[in-house]
Parts: C-alpha cells; sequence; structure tokens
C-alpha cells in the first residue's frame, strides 16, 4: 500500500486553483472560470497599486469567491423552473437593466410546464422575484464568506467573497451596498468574473464594452481603470487563454509558501469543500461528514493506521465533488431518472476524478475518491474496475456511502431504518460491498448507534 504524498510538495495556491474548478461547475461556468477570473483580477489590483499583502487576500478572494454558490441550488432550480446550471450559466450574460432581466425570465423560467401553468409559474416568479433573489443571494454570500473563515482566511478575504454581488452604485444584493462601503476585493472581483464571462461568451471587446457600460453602476470607475490599463498589455490577453494557467496562477501568488499547509488546514479544506459539495441538496446535508467519519471509524476497525485514516477522511469528505456539476434538476428528481439524466449523474465520478487529479498530491487520493462506485463485480463506474484493482479504501468508502444513502432521505423515498439498510447491503456482498469491510459496518452499528444515525432532511430543516 502506497503513503499519500508528502505535503511540502503541495501549495495552497495549487490546492485551492484545483478546487475552485469545483466552484466553477456549480455556478454553470466553462472550466477554469474562477482561475481566470483570478488572472484578471489580481492584474487589475497590481494597476491599482495593492502592495503584496493586499494581493494575497485578493487572490484568494478571487479563486474562492463562489464559494456558497451550491447553497442556493436547489431552491433557485425550485423557484424559477429551471436547471441551475444553465440558468446561472446564461444569466451572467445578459445586460445590465431590468428589462434585461424581465426578457430573460421570460424566455428561460418554468419552460419544461405547460403554456398555462407556464403563465401560472411566471406570474408567480414575477410577483415574488425580488424577495427571491435577494434571499438566494444572501445564502450564497454569507455561506460562501462563513466557509472562508472556516478555511482560516481573513475577515478581509470573507468580506470580499460576502461583497460580491453588491453594485458600486446601491443597487446590488444583499444588503445594497455603495462606493467605498462595499469591500475593494469584492469590487475587484465582481469586474474579473464579469470579464471572464464576456470574454469567453464573446472575446476581449465585448468584455471591454460591458466593463465600460457598467463602470459607475455596477463597477468602482478606479477598478475599471485599472482593468483599461492592464487590457491594454497583450500578456494580460495571452495569459488569459494560456493552457498553463493554473501553473501561472501559482507563480503569480504574491507570497510562495509550499509548507504552509499543515495537516491541520488539509483537515478544514477538505471539511469546507465537504459543505459545499453537500449544500448542492437539502437530501445530502451532511452527507460527506457522515460518510467521512464512518469511513475513519472502519478504517480503525479494518486496521488502517492513523495517518492513513487521516487521509482517508480527507478522501471520503470529497468524494462527491463531481455533483457539483450535476443539475439539481436531476439530484432533486422524486421519480426514476431518464437515460440521460442517469448518465449525467454517473458522470460525477470521472468529474471527481478530473477535479481532484489537478493537484499532484492528490493523485492516489483522487483515485480513491472517484471510484466509490466502482463494483468488486466490474459492474460498477466509471472505469468498470473489478476485485483486486479496487483498493480497501475505496471499498470502506463506497460501503460508507451506500449505508448513508440509504438511512438518509432521497427525494423519491424516506430513510430506511438501519436493520433494513443492512438487510439491503447484505444482498450486495461479493458484488457492490465487501464482506470484510461490511462485517466491520454491521460490527459498527451494533456498538455506536450514535454514530450510525443519520438525521432526516426534515430534522436537518428544523435546525437550519
Amino acid at each position: 500500500m502506497t503513503q499519500p504524498a508528502a505535503q511540502d510538495t503541495l501549495q495552497l495556491s495549487e490546492l485551492l486553483g484545483a478546487l475552485s474548478c469545483a466552484l466553477d461547475m456549480t455556478e454553470g461556468q466553462p472550466p477554469g472560470h474562477s482561475m481566470r477570473s483570478c488572472w484578471i483580477g489580481m492584474h487589475v489590483g497590481r494597476q491599482m497599486g495593492l502592495d503584496d499583502a493586499m494581493l494575497r487576500e485578493l487572490y484568494y478572494v478571487l479563486l474562492l469567491k463562489d464559494l456558497g454558490c451550491s447553497s442556493n441550488a436547489a431552491k433557485l432550480a425550485d423557484f424559477y423552473g429551471v436547471d441551475d446550471l444553465a440558468f446561472k450559466r446564461t444569466f451572467k450574460t445578459i445586460g445590465p437593466r431590468m428589462t434585461d432581466a424581465i426578457d430573460f425570465l421570460l424566455g428561460n423560467a418554468a419552460k419544461r410546464l405547460t403554456p398555462i401553468a407556464r403563465v401560472q409559474a411566471l406570474v408567480h416568479i414575477f410577483r415574488n422575484a425580488g424577495r427571491v433573489a435577494r434571499e438566494l443571494i444572501e445564502t450564497r454570500c454569507h455561506r460562501g464568506a462563513d466557509i472562508a473563515r472556516r478555511l482560516r482566511f481573513s475577515e478581509s478575504v470573507a468580506e470580499g467573497i460576502q461583497h460580491l454581488d453588491e453594485h458600486w452604485d446601491g443597487g446590488g444584493l444583499p444588503e445594497g451596498l455603495g462606493g467605498e462601503a462595499i469591500s475593494l476585493y469584492g469590487r475587484i472581483a465582481l469586474l474579473a468574473q464579469a470579464v471572464d464571462v464576456f470574454h469567453t461568451e464573446a472575446g476581449r471587446e465585448a468584455a471591454l464594452h460591458e466593463a465600460r457600460r457598467r463602470g459607475g453602476s455596477w463597477f468602482d470607475p478606479r477598478v475599471v481603470e485599472g482593468l483599461e490599463r492592464a487590457a491594454a498589455d497583450e500578456a494580460f490577453w495571452t495569459g488569459l487563454a494560456s493552457a498553463t494557467l493554473q501553473d501561472d496562477l501559482i507563480a503569480l501568488e504574491p507570497v510562495q509558501t509550499r509548507l504552509s499547509l499543515d495537516d491541520d488546514w488539509l483537515d478544514d479544506i477538505a471539511a469546507g469543500f465537504g459543505e459545499v459539495i453537500d449544500a448542492k441538496s437539502p437530501y445530502t446535508s451532511g452527507h460527506s461528514t457522515r460518510v467521512a467519519g464512518y469511513a475513519e471509524a472502519l478504517g480503525e476497525a479494518l486496521g488502517v493506521t492513523s495517518e492513513r485514516r487521516r487521509w482517508l477522511r480527507r478522501a471520503a469528505l470529497l468524494h462527491d465533488v463531481g455533483k457539483l456539476g450535476v443539475s439539481s434538476t436531476i439530484l432533486e428528481k422524486p421519480s426514476q431518472l431518464a437515460t440521460e439524466e442517469w448518465a449525467e449523474m454517473k458522470g460525477h465520478a470521472d468529474k471527481t476524478q478530473t477535479i481532484l487529479s489537478r493537484i499532484g498530491a492528490f493523485d492516489e487520493l483522487a483515485r480513491v475518491s472517484a471510484a466509490h462506485h466502482e463494483k468488486l463485480d466490474g459492474t460498477g463506474y466509471p472505469l468498470g474496475l473489478r476485485d483486486t484493482e479496487i483498493s480497501l479504501e475505496t471499498r470502506i468508502i463506497t460501503a460508507c456511502d451506500f449505508f448513508d444513502a440509504l438511512t438518509a432521505d432521497r427525494p423519491y423515498r424516506a430513510a430506511m431504518p438501519t436493520g433494513k439498510a443492512l438487510d439491503v447491503m447484505r444482498g450486495e456482498l461479493g458484488r457492490g460491498v465487501d464482506p470484510r469491510v461490511f462485517a466491520a459496518l454491521e460490527h459498527l452499528v451494533a456498538s455506536r448507534p450514535d454514530l450510525m444515525a443519520a438525521p432526516t432532511v426534515a430534522c436537518l430543516a428544523a435546525v437550519a
């Protein structure tokens, strides 16, 4: 059994740059959106004369600006009657006027309904859109700021994330802040993300046009001036489109600190992103944390060393990171998935592999996490691995994931009692469930009922 890669090979910027790709997915943005926004914002910040300490904080605001974005996905999909990923992706390209937003909603909201039902839904949407939009953005911004604090970032970084959707003229959300009351980091991040969206959609002239058009309303005019100066250098645009952007961003980080990521901080980052993953759906609230706890306990029962168990816990916390790229209409569907929907759902394992493998020191962790739907008989996905090709750590995560899925509420059924869940798993012994791991799980359920009790959605809502 190989040991996890040494932590001194892992840089914070490398880790967060890779994980930011998961945030791009849940915002419906093309891969690399947060990294491109970081490139844009850092060049703007330098043109504005920010010192190294401020640039360092800005760097993390730009990479983590969407930390809270998964927390409003289910409600957004339900209220507007849309695929949340497609809605978020397209919404960012509309114009700044109220009529632009109205036209967008008329063209996109509740399209799957019958004509009469759609008219009724649109009336409800327009009557409540202002209130709901404020609630959605407030949830996103405050949740993102709270997670940033738990990841040990400064209050200035958290505030920059919290102010992402505020506008210079006071017309933004959720608090309607204006001018200098808005964090400078938030002002730069808002412009940077818009420039990337319009540049990706229609090229540099479109991006600059939108920045100029919204200067003084959405955007701080001084930030727009910083963009103009940065954009005058062709290397700015070349770097933005570079295939080596992630490596270039690591070099762009103001202070190089390869040894800053100790085990405790890595634990915190894994737990923070576990929260982001689980916030995608009310039905998965707490799922990654519970699976990680079960996996750690099973690892101990199966003789996994303490160092390896800590590594296993991180792998379990991140095993579903690919689900951030799955539409909430699929995650929340109360009936059987159609063929194409099931294909999208299964694709989350590949997405987990893709995201985590961007981190050099996570090569093994990526393989272990992404394989949690493989089966011993070779009928699992995404690679159809079988028997000895599946590691003990993956077998542990698989069993814990299966158990938690059965004992928690899902859109299509209520939570199963523990005994019934074990019976279902017993029927998969030797195929989807490793017998040795299952025996340890049965013992754990009998000896630690406090650990193995998963709260239902109703219970979670009561304490939210």
